[in-house]
């Protein structure tokens, strides 16, 4: 089914070749094309873990330009309470079960009148498009990663790399468009009079006749139409046609949305000990992960933990596609991540293996060893001395609030 008629002005070709990596999830398809180093420290997987990066690697600062933006508080007398939390961004799956596309865009005032109908329990809109690629035509959605997130399937809302592929103004393929059409992932695609496109990873989608995703500003330098769908998740019964046609006008087209299988909760217990196990406090497990780099204070660990995430409270995804409590860059992840916790997977979201992960960084950039080679090590981490000075200053107060 063509459901974006109008939107066919855009051509692409295929340019270049790149390696490919795929991952499989369970409940649900994620592949990923292999991805340029976005930082020294990651420019190579086979590079040993207890040497710093070339150059100078950075898991934050070359790619978060807004890391100092976020105001920082000086630690009060406590850390936060309770044990960390160990999900993701905490979005919960609600997929559209009705797609509306408009040849008109879709105001907000009308939006709101949607989700006034009965059985309607939240409403969004989207911006449609279409491009070429070789002689096929792919029909294009450009959304607000972070604001689209809950609208795909419980396995894709909890995949990293497809929302930091999106933020980097790159393409999320269905998995099934991929398939058919002979994309290859890590490929990029030169729209005609436009940007070169990168096809990222595909995903299984779950939205009929939507070929991929791009970000709305991607879309929009494109010339995408704006705001032309709308995405509806109903319970409890189907919303009324009649109203939604006197809302959208009687061109407007209809789809509704299959469901799709989600995937099982991950287990709550690990495996095994692990390196740092599960601390029942944060205090406790920048303790325990400090101890991953001899010489290393906690206190330095905490204070990168409150700039970077306000300890796991802002996880991202930046504006760069860090992520997670200590908010690495997946390709830097790839080289450092550990498992912490001993549940057999070093996940870049859970604080039990992103904080260990961040010593192990810092230690091998030479954190161990204090004074200067300390204060390289953290410039290391970003790559700003307002920064380093910001993290040394607070690791010293935590140092004063907690001897």
């Amino acid at each position: 089914m063509r459901l974006l008629p109008r939107f066919s002005h855009l051509r692409a070709s295929v340019a270049g070749l790149a390696v490919v990596i795929t991952l499989v999830i369970v409940g649900g398809f994620v592949a990923l094309g292999s991805m340029d180093g976005s930082s020294d420290a990651s420019s190579s997987a086979s590079s040993s873990a207890s040497s710093p990066p070339p150059g100078g690697g950075s898991a934050i600062a070359a790619e978060r330009p807004d890391t100092l933006d976020t105001p920082v508080a000086v630690p009060g007398p406590a850390l936060p309470e309770g044990s960390p939390a160990t999900s993701g961004p905490g979005v919960t799956a609600t997929p559209p079960t009705l797609l509306a596309i408009s040849r008109s865009p879709v105001s907000a005032d009308t939006l709101r009148e949607i989700g006034a109908l009965k059985h309607v329990q939240k409403v969004a809109g989207a911006d449609g498009g279409t491009v070429q690629v070789s002689g096929k035509t792919l029909q294009l959605l450009g959304v607000d990663p972070a604001g689209f997130r809950s609208w795909t399937p419980q396995p894709v809302a909890d995949h990293p790399e497809v929302w930091s592929a999106l933020a980097r103004n790159e393409v999320v393929a269905d998995g099934a468009t991929v398939a058919k059409s002979g994309m290859v992932l890590g490929d990029d695609y030169q729209v005609e009079d436009g940007p070169s496109l990168r096809l990222a990873a595909s995903a299984t989608l779950g939205l009929p006749g939507i070929d991929g995703l791009v970000s709305r500003d991607l879309g929009r330098r494109l010339g995408f139409a704006a705001d032309v769908v709308v995405l509806i998740h109903a319970k409890g019964g189907t919303p009324d046609r009649d109203a939604l046609t006197r809302l959208l006008g009687r061109d407007a087209q209809f789809v509704p949305v299959g469901t799709t299988q989600e995937k099982p909760a991950k287990p709550t217990s690990g495996s095994g000990p692990g390196l740092v196990g599960r601390p029942a406090s944060y205090l406790d497990l920048y303790r325990r992960s400090a101890g991953v780099c001899p010489g290393l204070s906690w206190t330095v660990l905490a204070a990168i933990g409150q700039v970077e995430s306000s300890h796991g409270r802002n996880n991202g995804p930046s504006s760069a596609g860090a992520l997670g409590p200590m908010q690495f860059m997946p390709a830097t992840w790839k080289v450092y991540g550990v498992d912490g916790d001993g549940d057999g997977e070093a996940d870049i979201w859970s604080p039990y293996d992103a904080v260990p992960s961040a010593a192990k960084y810092l230690c091998a950039n030479g954190a161990g060893q204090g004074g200067d080679k300390l204060r390289k090590a953290v410039w290391f981490y970003n790559h700003s001395w307002d920064y380093v000075d910001k993290v040394l200053g607070l690791a010293s107060a935590y140092a004063r609030a907690y001897g």
